[in-house]
Parts: C-alpha cells; sequence; structure tokens
C-alpha cells in the first residue's frame, strides 16, 4: 500500500442530525476507521501491535476544522497521510472528501504509543515505526488546516 491511504465511506441516516446533515462527530468516527483501515492496508493491525507488544496507538490530539457540511448519502473519502513520526508518536492529516473532490472536513491527529497496563507511552515498535517514517518522507511537505490540496 502506498500513503495516503482512502477509504470509503457513506452518510447513512444514523450519522446525521435532523436536517440530513453528518453530525460533527460522525467525522471523528470516520477517520477512526481510516486510520485503522490503513494500519491493516499495510498489514500491521492493531491486534498485532496489542498481542505482539502490548502496544497500542491512542489518539492523544484531535484538531477538526469543518469546511463543507456532508448530506444523507453523499458518497466520501477518508483520506489518511503521515506527516510527522517520532520515538513514540505520530501526526497524521485526514481529510474528509466529497465525490466531486471538495473537502468536507480537515482533522490532524497526533497518536502516541502506549504500552501495558500503565498506559505509558513508549516507543513506536518496529515495523510500525519504519513505514511511519518513511510515508512521513514521502509524503512531502506537511500542509497546514487551512490550505486546499492543489488541483
Amino acid at each position: 500500500m502506498s500513503w495516503p491511504h482512502r477509504l470509503p465511506v457513506r452518510v447513512y441516516f444514523e450519522d446525521t442530525d435532523a436536517g440530513g446533515i453528518a453530525y460533527h462527530a460522525t467525522y471523528l468516527r470516520w477517520a477512526e476507521r481510516g486510520r485503522t483501515e490503513s494500519l491493516r492496508a499495510i498489514n500491521l493491525p492493531h491486534q498485532l501491535l496489542i498481542a505482539r507488544y502490548s502496544s497500542m496507538l491512542v489518539v492523544r490530539r484531535v484538531e477538526v476544522e469543518y469546511v463543507a457540511p456532508a448530506r444523507l448519502d453523499d458518497s466520501l473519502i477518508v483520506e489518511t497521510r503521515v506527516l510527522r513520526s517520532g520515538g513514540a508518536s505520530v501526526d497524521l492529516a485526514q481529510d474528509v472528501i466529497g465525490e466531486g473532490g471538495g473537502v468536507k472536513a480537515r482533522l490532524q491527529v497526533g497518536l502516541v504509543c502506549v504500552r501495558g497496563e500503565a498506559m505509558r507511552p513508549a516507543p513506536i515498535p518496529e515495523p510500525w515505526r519504519g513505514v511511519f517514517r518513511q510515508a512521513a518522507m514521502a509524503d512531502g511537505p506537511a500542509r497546514g488546516p487551512a490550505e486546499t490540496p492543489a488541483g
């Protein structure tokens, strides 16, 4: 798999408010699915990290910019890119993009690796660390949440 990872989603009735607009918290669920599926696509799922290293990648911080509403039955893509990778942390950019290419929401997500029942920060184990580092270098310069992709 190459980065960025793209996950198709659709806006279902359960995702919306009374007006048929995607509820703000729904974007967080879609982003979580995008992160989970991006790891699964490289054959390094969360479950393997837990089973082999007693470690997990947990959300430390999320920043969301809602750009345009997603509506009932819209087809969307959740695009996940690795921005930076450190010893125990990885920063991701996730865009929720409409069928026509318009951005609906931009998320900046900070993950930290924690180990064991104490949930203390720990270095990200290989091969996850290497994959994140390579993806961050391959993706080019980081884009801020207010910037628009070219094209």
